[in-house]
């Protein structure tokens, strides 16, 4: 198979189109995984509502534990893009071994220890005596597929920043095709409703990862897996530098989290469920915008890494205002679907009209501040693809803080489901600053990087005379 991009040469507005486009398909198709699951379990007759609230309290758990791929998928793939940029082959080939290895261990760690503390989680997480049961029937199932699931997400990163970013879509688009055509049979066919849903989910992630493994054990890819060289340093440099992405990830599910436990807290028995089945709907449609977004913003950081490894800046800045105006160009098409197609979005997963209300009105109110969201996540994903955590980090936790500060002091002063308006908040503050922060540093971080290459390459040129 012939190599599809040029990282260091292709012109940059078409590289960032053909590597963005894949990316942001593949995530928007990922995203079925969770919203085919949720549209099939809201629609099973007499338990519907009450499964699909169970199942949400699952959604950001499974995510929680699916953020582990990106801590090290993320945290290497970035590295090994600086390295082939560098010429140093042996190098990102050693990175490569390193996060399989780490990936392997960590679905193991996890799987058992998720296993063993799963009913006080989901408890603790949302769930009420009425939902806890398809929780528990969807998440204990769903945690025997963890190494799947880590393992297809995680190493497929390493796929895309080979420049084989259609090859990369095509291994989600695999495990989504399987899941749509399991869902159906396994929870209608055969009767097994939730836990029918989270097999059918495993087995597709299941064949992602074969697909995945099967590619980087090839010889198809310049860099493949392959095994020894496990070094401390590579392992510590993979963690710092994927502790962003992975946290990032890792926030927003605790803030789903922490937004359920405090509608059904301050909702109450009835009406806590009710609302929870709401902004689990609302969670479906914000997948549907962050997980393409991050694949843009994300999925070009191959771009940004290979370049700034190269020292060649102005490819780097060139590319990454291209990124910004395909982040805003999608987060201004997913507000129109917002208010236009909400509707229609909500219809998919119940019949009832007064619970379909309220949730149209409260996915039109999380979008409000779509545009600034996507200025935020590329400025977040572009510091992390050039090795500043230090600045993409607290940029991050910045707006998280703002979301958590608006979650508990809204419903001390307004009713529950006002608790909404936390998104819109933490959307508008945070972007703002990261937009500040950004300007002051980046030509600052660009030329920092243009004099140590110009130092490396006189060292070099003085020892070969």
């Amino acid at each position: 198979m012939k190599k599809q991009n040029n990282l260091g040469r292709d012109n940059v507005g078409t590289l960032v189109w053909k590597i963005a486009v894949p990316s942001m398909l593949a995530q928007f198709v990922s995203v079925l995984y969770s919203v085919v699951d949720r549209m099939y379990i809201g629609n099973i007759p007499e338990i519907g509502s009450v499964a699909l609230a169970g199942v949400g309290v699952c959604g950001p758990i499974v995510t929680m534990i699916s953020s582990f791929a990106s801590l090290i998928g993320v945290g290497g793939s970035p590295l090994m893009s600086i390295r082939m940029g560098e010429g140093k082959e042996t190098e990102a080939k050693q990175i490569l071994a390193n996060c399989f290895m780490m990936l392997c261990v960590l679905s193991v760690i996890l799987t058992v220890a998720v296993m063993a503390v799963r009913e006080p989680m989901l408890y603790l997480f949302g769930a009420s005596s009425q939902t806890y049961p398809y929780a528990d029937a969807y998440f204990s199932t769903y945690l025997i597929g963890t190494i799947f699931a880590l393992l297809s997400t995680g190493m497929n990163q390493f796929i895309i920043c080979q420049g084989f970013a259609k090859t990369g879509m095509f291994s989600v688009m695999i495990g989504a095709v399987f899941n749509i055509i399991l869902d159906p049979v396994f929870i209608f066919v055969f009767n097994m409703g939730v836990r029918g849903a989270a097999i059918a989910t495993v087995l597709s992630q299941i064949a992602s990862c074969i697909f995945v493994l099967g590619f980087l054990f090839s010889k198809t890819p310049p860099i493949r897996i392959s095994f020894g060289g496990y070094k401390f340093w590579i392992m510590k440099r993979v963690l710092t530098l994927g502790f962003t992405p992975f946290i990032i990830i890792a926030i927003d599910n605790v803030m789903i989290i922490a937004m359920n436990a405090v509608l059904q807290h301050y909702g109450g028995p009835v009406q806590g469920d009710i609302l929870i089945t709401c902004a689990t709907i609302v969670q479906s449609f914000m997948l549907l915008v962050t997980m393409p977004l991050g694949g843009i913003s994300g999925g070009t950081q191959p771009i940004l890494a290979y370049n700034y490894g190269a020292g060649q800046t102005l490819r780097v800045m060139r590319a990454q205002k291209y990124i910004f105006g395909f982040c805003l160009g999608y987060t201004a098409l997913m507000m129109v679907a917002a208010w236009l197609g909400g509707p229609v979005f909500v219809r998919l997963f119940t019949g009832d009209a007064g619970l379909a209300g309220e949730a149209v009105w409260a996915i039109r109110v999380s979008t409000l501040a779509l545009l600034p969201l996507g200025i935020q996540y590329e400025i977040v994903d572009g510091f992390t693809a050039i090795a500043k955590v230090g600045l993409s980090l607290p940029l991050s936790f910045f707006r998280k803080l703002v979301y958590f500060i608006a979650l508990f002091l809204i419903p001390v002063f307004f009713e529950a489901k006002m608790i909404f308006f936390s998104e819109t908040i933490s959307d508008i503050i945070g972007p703002l600053v990261s937009i500040i922060v950004y300007r002051f540093v980046i030509k600052k971080i660009m030329q920092q990087r243009i004099d140590e290459v110009d130092a490396v390459r006189k060292l070099e040129g003085g020892l070969r005379r």
